[in-house]
């Protein structure tokens, strides 16, 4: 999600990036004691790692929580950070096998024993959470702790399994403070990150303060940081140019990031990793109303992508057209190849077929932020010019409120944002079309999850590119999920802030420990 949870260099994946740096220094900012402001419109929906799969939760866990594995900086290959080791046994790719570091221990002072990792992935399992990361973990059999050692027994190979303990998804928690069989509703954090979290307002601020406890192979905090979330790209935009904060990311507005340039004052700015996608995802569940695959067919000929991009994105996203996007290994295009250009002719003809009566009334979900709601009215817009759809938005202010309702089935139709929890094809499909899927979309395919399984068991990755472009081609032609665009990710900062950059470099960490003051 991490819904709307990504980019870089990797086995079996390559990335394209760009950074481009303009600014005039601004004289007094930053007297190297003060916290770095850094603001967003990423919400955290849970502060316990069982009870979120967001790009919002996760890029706070990555700064107050450890995992055994961590992605550094301009690598994609995952590399010890709480574990001193980590590596498959044998040839099967079934066994994962992990030493934790001697010297770890949580924030308060207790040191992390593999007990403390068992109970962690134990009790996502356990609880299940809807809108946790069990479906990350579908391989995951058992978790066995002996001594400093901890063994992960996996249910069939899977090759992906490193980058998955490198995610917010393995946060270690403090067996002691964290329920076996239920979320933590304190509102509190015991972790062992590079940071710890002081004063927390959920949907308004966090305070991080750096954690001199931390061990890890990260690099340690040396400021605090104070993440202020806001709640649409409007109002990250007005704080950025109030100088409300040092540091902007994810999003600001479209034609701010279509208009930045060389000239801009004090402004450094980045663009990187164009693999955030956004989709439209189905509600596949029997009695739907787009549980007919011709319904979904026919909004899939009808969409104009280069509309959306154009109109209400300014151009910085761009047309996509497979789940797997552009720049990552194993990218194909299976919804331009059989929907090459928008045609209301085509999806009459669809609907006809399948004697669907016309128009077909819809329920589209919405999160109400950012340009989400003026994407979901083009959108309406351009199905109901064919005559074939009505639609109705339902917009949903609390992203909480938003994954609760999509996953009881309450739209026929939702838009949401994926940002990938680690550089692989398969984390663009696994848990969008797999089983389980984080979507919660009730959909399920025997040879798409036979496929997904395959992909997880080739140690080289480029091997599985024949079954990933199959993936591709088998949700094209059933369409639980429509993808809409792609875009990089920009991270503004100012001069008197040096690190912006390892914010966003396409590996899913939000490396705010990073960040200083010049």
């Amino acid at each position: 999600m991490r819904s709307a949870r990504s980019k870089i260099i990797a086995a079996g994946l390559v990335l394209g990036a760009a950074c481009v740096a303009a600014w005039q220094v601004l004289p007094g900012e930053g007297d190297g004691r003060s916290a770095i402001r850094v603001g967003t419109t990423d919400v955290v929906s849970a502060l316990d790692p069982a009870g979120a799969y967001d790009a919002g939760s996760w890029a706070l866990f990555s700064n107050v929580y450890q995992s055994l594995l961590t992605i550094k900086p301009g690598s994609g290959t995952p590399a010890p950070d709480a574990a001193s080791s980590c590596k498959f046994v044998g040839q099967k790719l079934t066994t994962y096998q992990c030493e934790l570091r001697p010297e770890v221990k949580f924030a308060g002072g207790r040191p992390i024993t593999a007990e403390d990792v068992k109970h962690s992935f134990d009790r996502i399992k356990a609880i299940n959470s809807d809108q946790g990361p069990a479906p990350l973990f579908n391989t995951l059999e058992s978790v066995k702790a002996d001594g400093r050692t901890v063994t992960f027994n996996l249910s069939a190979p899977d090759a992906t399994f490193p980058f998955k303990i490198a995610t917010g998804a393995a946060s270690i928690v403090d067996k002691d403070k964290y329920p076996a069989k239920a979320l933590r509703e304190d509102g509190k954090v015991d972790g062992s990150g590079p940071y710890t979290l002081g004063a927390y307002k959920a949907g308004a601020s966090a305070e991080l303060t750096p954690n001199a406890s931390y061990k890890g192979d990260g690099k340690p905090a040396h400021v605090p940081v104070t993440v202020r979330y806001f709640k649409d790209s409007a109002q990250l935009n007005r704080a950025w140019q109030d100088h409300g904060v040092e540091v902007a990311h994810r999003d600001m507005p479209p034609d701010v990031l279509a208009g930045l340039n060389p000239g801009l004052k004090d402004t450094r700015y980045q663009a990187s990793g164009g693999t955030e996608i956004r989709s439209l995802v189905f509600n596949v569940r029997p009695g739907s109303t787009t549980a007919p695959p011709a319904v979904r067919q026919a909004v899939a000929a009808a969409l104009d992508r280069s509309k959306v991009a154009g109109e209400i994105y300014a151009g910085t996203v761009t047309p996509l057209y497979s789940l797997v996007p552009a720049g990552v290994a194993a990218h194909s295009t299976p919804f331009f190849d059989t929907y090459p250009a928008p045609n209301g002719a085509t999806a009459k003809k669809l609907l006809k077929d399948a004697r669907i009566t016309t128009p077909v009334s819809l329920t589209l979900g919405v999160n109400a932020r950012g340009a989400n709601v003026d994407e979901a009215v083009e959108i309406k817009r351009q199905l109901e010019a064919t005559g074939l759809f009505q639609l109705k938005i339902k917009s949903v202010e609390q992203w909480g409120d938003f994954q609760k309702g999509y996953a009881a089935g309450e739209f026929d139709a939702y838009t949401v944002g994926w940002i990938a929890d680690f550089p692989d094809a398969d984390n663009f499909l696994a848990p969008l079309v797999g089983a389980d899927s984080s979507m919660n979309n009730g959909f399920s395919d025997k040879t798409v999850d036979a496929l997904i399984t395959r992909t997880q068991s080739y140690s080289e990755r480029a091997d599985a590119a024949v079954d990933f472009r199959e993936l591709q081609r088998l949700v094209a032609q059933q369409i639980p999920v429509l993808p809409i665009w792609q875009k990089k990710d920009y991270v503004l900062s100012r001069e008197a802030v040096t690190g912006a950059q390892y914010l966003s470099d396409g590996t899913g960490a939000w490396r705010l420990w990073e960040l200083d003051w010049l």
